[in-house]
């Protein structure tokens, strides 16, 4: 299973492309908007150059946010969302379930860049990271032994191994990654970005559309038509518009 980068200049295309993939492969389809085409799939803390101790920031962010929450996050995953959320680099990624909803995140900036929407299979994904699901499609949570390996306390305290990135679901615990169909890829030790994997691993897990600049705005219009709108996407007061 091999898809090529395909450009999109609307809402149509992209459901008619899906149409003619979803034939192809049966799993579970996972969708990522970035704002340049050109941009890789790396996360946040994995984009500097020198990146501090995910340890460190994770101490100083409960240090602050304790008091602020109504009750404590019980699993270290959980408090990597919170930050994630709240805009603290971390090894996370954001996928969404929805082929919209990350089409939203791609044209959101009113510019005339190029956009990219990736297409992850995650089942793929996890397969090279020796994942052995217990039927074909099953993908694990965060609360899965699997993922065990990846939290920020063992990376800490044993510093030699270096895994796969693997996708796991997690609890919507929150307003806007449940409007988001929220779902996240998570990296290991190092910097292995999803778009370059090594070939001979590869097995077809991610592919792209592009979204040519001029093409955005028709395709903001079309999204609002369908209801894909900042509130709906970041249901909180602040998304609220007065225009």
């Amino acid at each position: 299973m091999r898809f090529e980068d395909r450009p999109i200049s609307g809402v149509g295309d992209l459901i008619s492309f899906l149409r003619a993939d979803s034939a192809q492969y049966g799993g579970p389809l996972w969708y990522r908007g970035q704002a340049e085409a050109h941009w890789p799939l790396e996360p946040k803390l994995m984009r500097r150059s020198d990146p501090p101790s995910e340890s460190h920031l994770l101490n100083r962010f409960k240090q602050s946010a304790a008091y602020l929450l109504p009750a404590r996050p019980q699993h270290e995953f959980d408090w990597l969302f919170l930050m994630q959320h709240h805009g603290v680099q971390t090894r996370l990624l954001d996928w969404s379930e929805s082929p919209l909803v990350a089409l939203y995140f791609a044209v959101a900036e009113e510019n005339r860049n190029d956009a990219a929407l990736w297409v992850l299979a995650p089942c793929e994904l996890n397969k090279m990271a020796g994942f052995k699901p217990e039927w074909e499609y099953e993908i694990p949570s965060f609360e899965d032994e699997s993922l065990g390996s990846y939290t920020t306390g063992k990376l800490a305290a044993e510093r030699r191994s270096s895994l796969q990135p693997m996708a796991a679901i997690a609890v919507r615990n929150s307003p806007r990654i449940n409007a988001q169909q929220g779902v996240f890829t998570i990296s290991h030790r190092e910097n292995i970005r999803l778009d370059s994997i090594p070939s001979e691993l590869g097995s077809g897990h991610v592919w792209r559309f592009v979204v040519p600049g001029p093409s955005k705005e028709a395709i903001r219009r079309d999204l609002s038509i369908a209801g894909i709108s900042k509130f709906q996407l970041f249901p909180e007061l602040a998304s609220i518009s007065v225009d």
